[in-house]
């Protein structure tokens, strides 16, 4: 049963809500990725196209999990649940390993500035609600 004094604030409704709609661009950023056509690939850059044709499934995978876990994490925020902060944790493991090979690996990119500002604000938010459900479960709002 959960206590009354520890019902969620309004704070806790509306981040919960925007890191739901956050992850929900995560899938589709990924749907977009895993699903793009050949001739989709062919429009695009040189060196994006040796990018796109040269991830590892291991690379794909992370970002599956990535933000699968971070959509079901959100969803059992939003419903109270403890499990949240542990699917955050695994999302958030994912992204770093994604990265890394983004980051580290691949040499099909240059990285410059615009290329690195997304999965920077990615890891941010990652670590965000890894801490936010974590806090939230210290307050009692998570059970």
């Amino acid at each position: 049963m959960t206590n009354s004094s520890n019902k969620p604030t309004t704070l806790f409704w509306v981040i919960g809500v925007i890191a739901l709609l956050w992850n929900i661009m995560g899938v589709v950023a990924y749907l977009d990725q895993a699903y793009i056509t050949d001739e989709a690939i062919a429009l695009l850059p040189e060196a994006e196209q040796a990018y796109y044709n040269g991830v590892p499934a291991w690379v794909t995978a992370a970002f599956a999990i990535a933000v699968f876990s971070g959509l079901l994490g959100c969803i059992l925020l939003l419903m109270k649940k403890k499990f949240a902060t542990s699917l955050f944790i695994l999302s958030f493991i994912t992204v770093i390993i994604q990265f890394i090979y983004n980051f580290f690996i691949q040499e099909f990119m240059e990285l410059n500035a615009s290329k690195m500002a997304m999965p920077i604000v990615v890891i941010i938010i990652a670590v965000f609600l890894v801490w936010y459900s974590k806090d939230s479960e210290k307050k009692g709002l998570l059970n």
